[in-house]
C-alpha cells in the first residue's frame, strides 16, 4: 500500500487538493449566485480567483513540493500558475457562457461540467508547464 501511494502521491494529493479546491469554488459560486443574487459569470469570476489563490498554496506546498525560493523564483513560477489558471478561468466562462446561455443548461450542472474540464486542464498545465523546475528536481532524486 506504501509503495502505491509513493507511485500515485502527486496524483492522490492534486485528487484530494482538488476537492479542496473544488469545494471553495462552489460554496463562494453558491454563496455569491443565491445567496447574494450575483449575476452567475461575476460569481464564476470571484469564486475561481479564490479558488485559484487556495489552489496555489496547496499545490505549492503538497502537491508539487515546489523548491522555488526568493522573490525573483516564487514571482516568476506565480506568474505561470495565475497565467495557466487564468486561461483556465477563461475556459471556465466559455463553458458556462455556452452551456447556460447558448444550450440552456442549468448552471449547477453546466458548473459542474465545466470543472471537470478545469480540473484536468489545470493539472495538465501546473504539471507540464508552472511547477515543471520543482519536478524535474524530484525526478533527479
Amino acid at each position: 500500500m506504501a509503495a502505491l501511494y509513493k507511485k500515485y502521491r502527486e496524483v492522490i494529493l492534486y485528487g484530494f487538493f482538488g476537492v479542496l479546491t473544488t469545494l471553495v469554488n462552489w460554496g463562494a459560486y453558491w454563496i455569491l449566485a443565491d445567496v447574494a443574487r450575483v449575476p452567475y459569470l461575476a460569481s464564476t469570476v470571484i469564486a475561481q480567483v479564490l479558488a485559484i489563490l487556495f489552489a496555489y498554496v496547496t499545490n505549492r506546498k503538497w502537491v508539487f513540493e515546489s523548491k522555488a525560493q526568493g522573490p525573483k523564483a516564487i514571482g516568476a513560477e506565480m506568474l505561470r500558475f495565475f497565467g495557466a489558471r487564468g486561461a483556465a478561468l477563461l475556459l471556465d466562462l466559455g463553458c458556462m457562457y455556452v452551456g447556460v446561455d447558448l444550450l440552456h443548461i442549468n448552471d449547477k450542472l453546466m458548473k459542474l461540467l465545466a470543472n471537470v474540464v478545469v480540473v484536468i486542464t489545470n493539472y495538465s498545465l501546473s504539471k507540464l508547464f508552472v511547477f515543471k523546475a520543482a519536478q524535474a528536481g524530484k525526478d533527479a532524486k
